[in-house]
């Protein structure tokens, strides 16, 4: 699966997207937002585009009963009837991964493209096909389609409020265990493998690791490099397919985390500051079993995983780099108490049973 669409990340971005409608033909457009995001972005691209000729309707995604925009029924449903209604062409998301959720599964359902504007460097989903979504409480992945263009203001970005910046930090950090539980799966449990899409993430998550003060003091540098591997973490899931490179164990946990916050009508949390912290919390299981329970290994695979292994950076130092973007480091800081902890370790792993992680197999062998 390759990407051929426009990609612009630059100063001034949002200027390209009317430009863009027009070439491609596109005379009814809706954009989808939140009330923040619309604000934004959202308005001075539905002003553009409908002084350009243009005829634009715009969705703003009504919150929960918590105040949390979510990719659920209720979501999916406002936004399908509004692009029927509007016979929209192409459909704009303009926010960040939530609202992307909902635009790409909802232009796939209906038929038509969309395009991405993110308004926070707050996750690498912007460009993946799947779409993470919640139905009748439980959180499932749903193929759909990726943005046909993708345009991230770095003005814009640069500006996001600080929680998100350091939450999309936290999703590429978790690349460390989903990487890891990739290549565990392929060698224990038969599953496809590209070393050449493991190597493109690596990079990305590298480059972040490298640069993460400049990330943590928002420079526009820090943040164009935290926006262009996130992008890039996107294209590597493209490229393989599926999501393998940038979703393992520490994914799981964030997803059980969510589903239970949402059973017990809680605030939700950033879903990269949930996918740091249990980076980090997965990353101390895995030393600890590779420490003591090495039946876990088979022997001929042995060596492999225990290199694997040694490339995940400890738990502590995890969050050290968590710190040094400001976000928060620990399940107790996101509300998530020992308790819910132990119990999203036990049984995460269902969330995704296809899925051969190091979690699943340790859990299935108690």
């Amino acid at each position: 699966m390759s990407f051929n669409g426009t990609v612009r990340i630059e100063s001034d971005a949002l200027q390209g997207v009317v430009p863009y409608l027009k070439e491609n033909g596109y005379r009814q457009v809706s954009i989808v937002a939140d009330e923040r995001t619309y604000e934004v972005a959202g308005k001075s691209l539905y002003r553009d585009a409908t002084s350009a000729g243009i005829h634009v309707v715009a969705t703003l995604i009504q919150p929960d009963r918590q105040g949390d925009v979510i990719a659920d029924e209720a979501s999916l449903i406002q936004l399908i009837l509004d692009l029927r209604q509007a016979a929209a062409q192409v459909v704009i998301a303009v926010g960040s991964g939530t609202l992307h959720d909902i635009a790409r599964f909802s232009a796939y359902a209906v038929g038509i493209p969309f395009v991405s504007v993110p308004t926070a460097p707050s996750v690498d989903g912007f460009n993946s096909v799947g779409a993470p979504l919640i139905i009748r409480g439980e959180k499932k992945t749903i193929p759909a389609i990726g943005p046909s263009a993708i345009f991230a203001d770095l003005d814009i970005l640069t500006k996001a409020p600080s929680d998100m910046i350091a939450a999309g930090f936290g999703d590429m950090l978790g690349k460390y265990t989903s990487l890891f539980d990739w290549k565990f799966g392929s060698l224990v449990g038969g599953e496809p493998y590209s070393e050449e899409v493991a190597d493109r993430t690596k990079r990305a998550l590298q480059q972040c690791v490298d640069h993460c003060e400049e990330i943590g003091r928002r420079t526009p540098q820090g943040v164009e490099i935290l926006t262009r591997a996130l992008i890039e973490s996107g294209f590597a899931m493209l490229q393989f397919g599926q999501s393998h490179s940038a979703s393992g164990s520490e994914h799981h946990l964030s997803h059980y985390w969510e589903m239970e916050l949402l059973r017990t009508g809680r605030r939700q949390i950033l879903h990269g500051a949930k996918v740091g912290i249990a980076c980090a919390v997965i990353s101390d299981l895995y030393h600890k079993l590779a420490a003591e329970e090495s039946s876990l290994f088979p022997e001929e695979h042995r060596d492999a995983i225990m290199a694997e292994l040694r490339a995940i950076p400890s738990g502590n130092a995890l969050r050290e780099l968590l710190t040094k973007v400001g976000g928060p480091t620990s399940p107790e800081d996101l509300g998530i108490d020992q308790e819910l902890l132990q119990r999203s370790l036990r049984e995460a792993h269902h969330i995704r049973p296809n899925r051969y992680t190091l979690l699943r197999v340790y859990n299935e062998r108690q």
